[in-house]
């Protein structure tokens, strides 16, 4: 059973109230959900106001306890307290936590009704800057249990470890007990983390754990506590060794990551490269929607003979890339840029760091490619992306996570004379609201 949660310490100073008497007394409203929304929440209209509905499908029959609504901005959040009639999509969610745990936020719906919606949702971003007529690949989907890394939030109370992932929209921790979405060798950890956290932490001390299922074993990073003593780092030495490759630990997040423990190579294979990513690097979720990616990003790329490769991270697409083609790979992160540039030898492949947020590569740098991939973090690259629509580089790839900004650097390219002419959704995020993207952009 589920116990009830304490709330994490990392939290933002709290905010101030209104006095209760200026506070609108909470309605009860019956309302029926007309659509689900780019974040997975049900929407529904009454009484004026635009509601948004946790865990609701469309055509489902709710009643919703709806609070202050003086600032509506886009809609007003509505908690759902019962289903009066559910809809046509509505389905049995696999895991116990899910409504408590932040993790995923759709798994109420058939599996039928989840695909259509992560596609509409796609269609719906380019809708609104007008690309919604582009073909559409079919979607490509991984399957439960294979989520490969994750970051894991832990809080000591009670002389025992809370550990799991916080509430949606809290600070409150759900403490795991199974997951439908993690990898069977990553799940086997959390309760060893368990027991190993109650000897780190102090009381009411917290952490984070940042887990990688790697070829050799796990790779852990552990951000917090602030110190280690002896003690504690000859522990964390004899954590698990059949299971955890290697550990490593960071203060803060602003800390470098400091080794603790490498028993062995802690890998990762692009093509027929193994590379060794630094402790915590950013890595695609699963190794199914990694492949999905990598081949979309291929087709799209063709036979271009030199090709850029921006944001590219440990170089999951820079390094297959490069046994076909002439690859210059750009990142601004130090450490990835130094993991890829132990395995250059024998690839046509150089590497370069650089901040492409505040220097992006101009377009007289652009027109040396046959073909330009960038795969920006969430928030897109507005500033390349205006680059590149004044370049004339014969192929632009663009790969994201955020379909909305996916579709505001897309319109950037189109109305700099580019047009989408195909693009690849892949959904390696299970039940989230998130959803990967890989488009082909073609100079007219």
């Amino acid at each position: 059973m589920t116990r009830p949660a304490p709330r994490s310490t990392k939290r933002s100073a709290p905010k101030r109230r209104p006095p209760a008497e200026a506070k609108a007394a909470p309605r009860l409203l019956d309302v029926t959900i007309t659509d689900v929304g780019a974040r997975g929440d049900g929407l529904a209209h009454e009484e004026g106001l635009r509601l948004f509905v946790p865990f609701t499908v469309t055509g489902d029959r709710v009643r919703v306890r709806v609070g202050d609504a003086a600032d509506k901005g886009e809609g007003v959040r509505a908690e759902l307290l019962e289903i009066l009639e559910p809809g046509p999509g509505r389905g049995t969610a696999p895991c116990r936590h899910f409504g408590r745990c932040g993790g995923c936020t759709l798994q109420h719906m058939t599996d039928e009704a989840y695909a259509a919606w992560t596609v509409g949702m796609v269609r719906g971003a380019l809708d609104r800057v007008g690309l919604g007529d582009t073909p559409l690949e079919p979607l490509s989907r991984t399957p439960p249990a294979a989520r490969r890394r994750a970051r894991f939030a832990a809080l000591k109370r009670g002389k025992r470890v809370w550990f799991g992932f916080n509430e949606r929209q809290s600070h409150r921790l759900v403490d795991l007990e199974e997951c439908p979405v993690l990898t069977p060798r990553l799940f086997a950890l959390v309760e060893p983390l368990r027991r190993l956290l109650v000897g780190l932490l102090p009381e009411g001390g917290d952490a984070d754990v940042v887990l990688t299922d790697l070829e050799g074993g796990a790779d852990l990073l552990l951000v917090g506590p602030r110190s280690l003593d002896r003690a504690a780092r000859e522990t964390l030495v004899g954590f698990e060794p059949e299971r955890v490759a290697r550990i490593a630990w960071q203060a803060t997040d602003r800390s470098a990551p400091e080794p603790v423990a490498n028993r062995r190579p802690a890998l990762v294979r692009f093509g027929d490269v193994l590379i060794q990513p630094p402790p915590g690097a950013f890595l695609q979720a699963s190794a199914a929607g990694e492949a999905a990616l990598v081949a979309a990003v291929g087709e799209a790329v063709g036979e271009a003979a030199r090709v850029a490769d921006l944001f590219a991270g440990i170089g999951t697409f820079s390094i297959p890339l490069a046994q076909r083609s002439a690859v210059h790979a750009v990142e601004g992160d130090e450490a990835a840029v130094a993991a890829v540039g132990r395995v250059v030898q024998g690839l046509r492949l150089t590497v370069e760091r650089r901040d492409l947020f505040e220097n992006p590569l101009t377009a007289k740098e652009l027109n040396r490619y046959d073909a330009v991939v960038f795969d920006p973090p969430r928030a897109g690259a507005a500033a390349q992306a205006a680059a590149l629509a004044m370049s004339k580089v014969p192929r632009v790839v663009g790969v994201s996570c955020n379909p909305t900004s996916f579709a505001r650097d897309a319109r950037l390219l189109v109305d700099g004379g580019y047009r989408l002419v195909r693009l690849w959704p892949v959904d390696q995020f299970l039940w989230s609201a998130h959803v990967e993207l890989v488009g082909l952009f073609e100079r007219e």
